[in-house]
């Protein structure tokens, strides 16, 4: 978030949330989806496959921030964003989980990670949508293969 920001919006936001990602968070019982968004925005939207794709088609139209998404290039909800995005940056690492305190997750399930922070499963990319987003994942520092100018075919 500090290397991106800063964000006017997130629609999509926590509650309760270790830090704030955006001036104006909008969180549950507010369904972010219906509200009108304004400014720069954040977007971690909820990874339903059925639910995602809506979250990507509003940013799309929005046209000016960033949406934090697993890296399901071959889905149809991702064809958003090979149609609309302005640059993907394809991060390093995985997330990581962290409780409303700040703290790590740590998986305390037994089994072969019991202990080990818990990451969210998948790899992430980052997917800019307009000049401005593009420019600030260019700038953001952040390791991982940064993707722009590609040519969509269906």
């Amino acid at each position: 978030i500090d290397a991106l920001g800063p964000f006017d919006t997130d629609p999509c936001a926590n509650d309760p949330r270790p830090w704030d990602c955006a001036r104006h968070n909008i969180a549950l019982p507010q369904n972010g989806l219906s509200l009108q968004w304004s400014g720069f925005v954040w977007m971690n939207p909820p990874f339903h496959r059925y639910e995602v794709r809506h979250w990507l088609q509003k940013m799309a139209e929005h046209g000016h921030g960033i949406a934090l998404l697993h890296a399901r290039t071959e889905t149809e909800w991702f064809e958003v964003c090979w149609r609309h995005a302005s640059a993907m940056l394809f991060m390093q690492t995985r997330l990581m989980f962290h409780q409303p305190s700040g703290e790590l997750c740590v998986i305390t399930k037994p089994g072969p990670n019991y202990g080990k922070s818990a990451n969210s499963g998948a790899p992430p990319v980052l997917v800019a949508f307009g000049g401005e987003a593009r420019d600030r994942l260019e700038k953001s520092g952040i390791p991982g293969a940064l993707v722009m100018g590609w040519n969509y075919r269906v």
